[in-house]
């Protein structure tokens, strides 16, 4: 049967002004759903009735990281407890998206890991802005859409850049993201950073 009941949209703290601006383009109210406790703990309290409607959750797991994750696990799984009929997790920055792979020995796939969370508190669907690598999606059973920024940004960026222009990739995994910039903008061609890190040190690298 057709869902007639509606919409909601739900946030965390990641990045309120986001949620609101987003509310508004699409005439909606949106609900604040988390409080916390003395000892720093995250109290969720959705403040509609979700039963039998679609949520989407406007929540960036970005600094800080770890917190902004356990609310929207916390609030995926109190929309799945109110009886939603899907719940799609909005994360325009995903957390943990540059740690994709086992570089060596004796890590983990940490991307892997915070999808697998996201999907097992009970999203139906995962949204992403300029996710970090296109494996990514592939971690979960889910759907996962990915949306790309340089829709959005590249009237602006011909606005600018009209001639001489040089695209640069900050290192090798950024050179097909570069490529197609520099397509879409008739630049004179793309430069490289070579780039060495120590895996030993974190936040450490040599150009």
């Amino acid at each position: 049967m057709p869902n007639s009941n509606g919409f909601v949209l739900l946030t965390g703290t990641a990045n309120l002004k986001l949620a609101q601006d987003v509310a508004k383009i699409l005439g909606k109210n949106i609900g604040e759903t988390v409080s916390i406790f003395a000892d720093g703990e995250k109290r969720i309290i959705i403040p509609e009735n979700l039963r039998r409607r679609n949520v989407f959750i406007i929540q960036s797991t970005s600094t800080p990281v770890d917190s902004n994750i356990m609310e929207l696990l916390l609030i995926i799984d109190a929309a799945k407890r109110s009886s939603a009929a899907e719940v799609s997790a909005i994360i325009p920055y995903f957390g943990y998206s540059r740690q994709d792979r086992k570089d060596r020995p004796r890590v983990p796939v940490s991307a892997s890991l915070v999808a697998r969370l996201i999907e097992f508190a009970g999203a139906d669907r995962i949204l992403t802005v300029d996710i970090h690598s296109e494996q990514e999606p592939g971690f979960v059973e889910i759907p996962w859409d990915n949306l790309y920024g340089s829709y959005s940004l590249m009237d602006e960026l011909k606005k600018h850049f009209k001639s001489n222009l040089i695209v640069a990739s900050p290192d090798k995994g950024g050179v097909p993201k570069a490529t197609f910039y520099a397509d879409l903008l008739d630049a004179e061609g793309i430069a490289i950073v070579y780039k060495e890190r120590d895996a030993e040190k974190v936040n450490v690298s040599k150009a």
